[in-house]
This record gives structure tokens, C-alpha cells and sequence, in this order.
């Protein structure tokens, strides 16, 4: 029998334009950023890489649905942009878990600790515990770095089959942000190689002169690591080696008493490890 084409109005339509809509609409919400907290519409589109026209249409829609606000030149975030995270948020069992053991590490070691997941090549900050500031910008739930450049980040990737840490070290654009950064794609691999062998990651100045901190996977029912935590102090208050025989016994006290919580606690979502 000949092969006969449904009816035009039975096919299914092209999503092209809507998705590609959407993809554009989160692009200028997640320009928005520690550095660029404000910016004008020139930023923006900058930022981006889309037209002006483009990108004022984008902020106009945006200040309309209440997530964004302006004075006409300055274009500024609103709290309104914390409900789309809030959904994914309020249904991890994870953060409302390590927050009193972030805090108990915390008072134990007298540092700042926190807990993250990866999302692509990014860390995303679920928990954090400070003690006072220690980067240049400042560090709150929902926060993202890098993850090649943090302690954190490098738990979470060394966890990953090998074919799923390949593909997105390739889709990495490394940058030295201290010159202490790893600066190759084969070097850090090489470091991923040792994380995954010893079982944490100790960074020292690669995200932010003047930091360091030493982080361990947390590990769900069917031990597959899903999160990491970590432990971050002033680099000058001594040296690396000293900082991690303090760090080390609590942290990875720490990470197992999460651990040992999460086996017994309600399914962690699957967007944790979904990155």
C-alpha cells in the first residue's frame, strides 16, 4: 500500500520557535549574574549575543510578568525569579537534610560549608552555612561556578561515567580565572583521575585567590553520588596540606551521616542527577 501524507492539519507542528523562545527568555534571565546584577539593554544583548531588538523585546516581556524591573535605562532581576527554582527546591529532601550537618561542620572547624549539585558543567549551591565572607562576591542558594574550578564541581564530575564526564569536558571553555586554574582539558582530567581515586577534591586558589576548600560526594540508596559538600577557608591561614588533616575526619563525617540519611529518607529527585 502507498505511503499517503496525514492531512497538513494533522501533522505535527515545529516546536523551532517556541523552544528556541524559551531557551532565548532564560538566556537573559541568567545574564544576570554576581557581576552583572544590573545592566542596561546594550548589556543584556552583549551578554547574550542577541539583537537589541531582540533582547528589548525579551526585557519588556519579562518586566510585564514581574521578573524583571526597570527605570527605563537600568534592568534589574525581581525576587520573582526565585519561584521558578522554588519548585525543584522544595522537593529535595537533600538540602533540608544537610543543613544541620553543614551547620554542625561548620561550628566543629570554624569555616564556611556547603552543599551543591551539577547542573551541566556548572555547580549549583543547595546549602550553605557561612561563617563570614570569604570570595569577592557572595555566595547564596542558587548560586553557580564552574564546576572544573571548584572542589565541589570536581567530586561531582569524577562521579560521572566516563563517556558523560568526556562529553562535557568537551563542552567546557576553561578559563583562568586565578594562575592557579587548571588551564587544560587533559590536566584536569588527570586531577579527576586522583579525586576519583582518594575520594574528595582539594582546591587550592582556583576559583578566587585566597581560597581554598576540600569537598566529598554524598551518595544516595543505590550509592550513586548526587551531591557533594565541602569545606572553604582562607588560603593564608595555612597551608594546604595543614587544612586538610583538620578537614578531612569532619568532612567526611559530615558526608556520611548525609549519606547514611538520605538511604533512609523519601527518593531524592531525579533532576539531581539529571544535570
Amino acid at each position: 500500500m502507498d505511503h499517503v501524507a496525514p492531512p497538513a492539519s494533522d501533522r505535527p507542528q515545529s516546536t523551532t520557535h517556541p523552544v528556541q523562545s524559551l531557551a532565548r527568555g532564560l538566556a537573559v534571565i541568567r545574564a544576570f549574574d554576581a557581576d552583572n546584577p544590573e545592566m542596561t539593554l546594550s548589556d543584556v544583548a552583549r551578554q547574550t549575543g542577541l539583537t537589541r531588538a531582540t533582547a528589548r523585546r525579551f526585557l519588556l516581556t519579562l518586566v510585564e510578568l514581574g521578573y524583571v524591573r526597570t527605570d527605563g535605562k537600568i534592568f534589574v532581576l525581581t525576587a520573582r525569579v526565585l519561584e521558578i527554582g522554588y519548585s525543584f527546591l522544595s522537593g529535595l529532601t537533600f538540602p533540608e537534610i544537610a543543613q544541620p550537618h553543614l551547620e554542625a561542620l561548620m561550628a566543629s572547624v570554624g569555616e564556611s560549608t556547603s552543599a551543591s549539585v551539577l547542573d551541566d558543567t556548572d555547580i549549583v549551591y543547595v546549602a550553605r552555612v557561612p561563617t563570614r565572607r570569604i570570595m569577592s562576591v557572595g555566595i547564596n542558594i542558587g548560586t553557580r561556578f564552574p564546576a572544573y574550578a571548584t572542589s565541589m564541581g570536581r567530586v561531582l564530575l569524577a562521579a560521572l561515567p566516563e563517556k558523560d564526564l568526556a562529553e562535557r569536558i568537551d563542552g567546557m571553555s576553561l578559563t583562568e580565572r586565578t594562575t592557579h586554574t587548571v588551564q587544560t582539558k587533559a590536566h584536569l582530567l588527570s586531577v579527576l583521575k586522583v579525586v576519583r581515586e582518594q575520594g574528595f577534591a582539594l582546591v587550592d586558589q582556583e576559583l578566587e585567590v585566597g581560597l581554598r576548600s576540600m569537598a566529598m560526594p554524598i551518595t544516595d540508596a543505590h550509592g550513586r553520588v548526587i551531591a557533594a559538600i565541602n569545606v572553604s577557608g582562607h588560603a593564608g591561614a595555612s597551608d594546604a596540606a595543614t587544612f586538610r588533616e583538620r578537614i578531612q575526619g569532619p568532612l567526611a563525617l559530615a558526608a556520611e551521616r548525609i549519606s547514611s540519611e538520605l538511604r533512609n529518607a523519601k527518593p531524592v529527585s531525579a533532576l539531581m542527577t539529571a544535570g
